[in-house]
């Protein structure tokens, strides 16, 4: 892995480890006498244990790993995404709906909103990215150095004493 990637996974290790989550663009709206746009933004984070549950197994149904998703070709993301939209946008739901009651109640309702409003190539890169950062595997050198860095364990001059 070259430095620029590595660092761009600590930074997204972090992010995710702080639970910041990921911020994606939901809609670009046109209003009339604004020269810019308003864009519609949503913050995709880690769903707590229950959706992370779902999710888990929204995904492990699609029957396709991150790696083979890198290597899809236009027609082989056309096709995915003409099989397993729904299911996409309910691992999208997922992300945006953490909450018990929300997650019972409003990913159904998520889902179909990020369906018939996100942009297809913002929910490529969204389900895309945020899969990778669900994996442990990036994180492990940065749990590594948090735990040597831990302030409850005792340092050199504290063994005998504890304090």
């Amino acid at each position: 892995m070259d430095k620029s990637t590595e660092r761009l996974v600590q930074a997204e290790g972090t992010a995710a480890l702080l639970d910041r989550g990921v911020s994606v663009p939901l809609k670009e709206l046109r209003i009339p006498l604004v020269k810019k746009p308003l864009k519609l933004r949503v913050v995709m984070r880690r769903p707590r244990l229950g959706g992370l549950i779902r999710l888990a197994r929204v995904y492990l149904s699609l029957g396709v790993t991150a790696d083979e998703m890198k290597k899809f070709t236009k027609d082989e993301e056309m096709a995915f995404i003409a099989a397993h939209g729904k299911a996409v946008s309910r691992m999208i739901a997922y992300t945006l709906c953490r909450g018990w009651w929300s997650r019972h109640l409003l990913v159904g309702l998520t889902a179909w909103w990020v369906r018939h409003f996100m942009e297809p190539a913002y929910m490529d890169a969204a389900m895309r990215n945020f899969v990778f950062l669900l994996g442990t595997d990036p994180f492990t050198s940065i749990i590594r150095s948090a735990g040597m860095m831990n302030p409850m364990k005792l340092r050199l001059s504290q063994k005998r004493k504890g304090s």
